[in-house]
């Protein structure tokens, strides 16, 4: 698999329809671009439909101007059966300035689907420099970290009846 199957790079202008009320590009706007393009790195690496599972960890460093470039970097960082975690990284420039910044970062579990709608395995994930690995032992730790902080949950909601009556399993 090539380097280029791994990642994506997507450029968008960020325009007036995205904006919020105080004229910056609205959270909602931005996570919605964020997940296509996780869907687009995870869909070309899988060669097949992806899902989105979960978001971590987005943070909202700085603002992003309506009339900026906003460039996203994608990257497969882990590999498991079927699903993937896709980092996303976000860098708004000022075409006035010139000046680039970093505005926003987050991880996407995405899940490799079949044409029966059930996951299925998605491709190893090959990992040829030292930079690669250590994205992939951060991805490992934040896997485990969901991991307890779900079986953590769970331990202290199972005894909340209101809490619980609504789900359907």
């Amino acid at each position: 698999m090539s380097d280029q199957e791994k990642t994506l790079h997507m450029t968008i202008l960020m325009t007036p329809d995205m904006a919020n009320f105080s004229g910056k590009v609205h959270g909602g706007a931005l996570l919605k671009l964020l997940d296509q393009v996780a869907f687009a790195c995870a869909a070309r690496y899988c060669k097949c439909y992806v899902v989105t599972v979960s978001l971590d960890q987005v943070s909202f460093k700085n603002p992003i101007n309506v009339g900026e470039l906003v460039s996203f970097r994608a990257n497969v960082n882990y590999v498991g059966t079927s699903s993937m975690e896709i980092g996303v990284k976000v860098i708004a420039e000022d075409l006035h300035s010139k000046k680039k910044r970093h505005t926003n970062s987050c991880y996407f579990t995405m899940v490799s689907m079949g044409e029966d709608g059930k996951p299925i395995k998605a491709p190893p994930l090959e990992l040829k420099t030292d930079f690669e690995r250590k994205l992939y032992e951060a991805a490992l730790m934040r896997k485990k970290m969901r991991e307890e902080i779900t079986r953590r949950n769970l331990e202290i909601t199972s005894g909340i009846e209101d809490y619980n009556k609504d789900v359907v399993e």
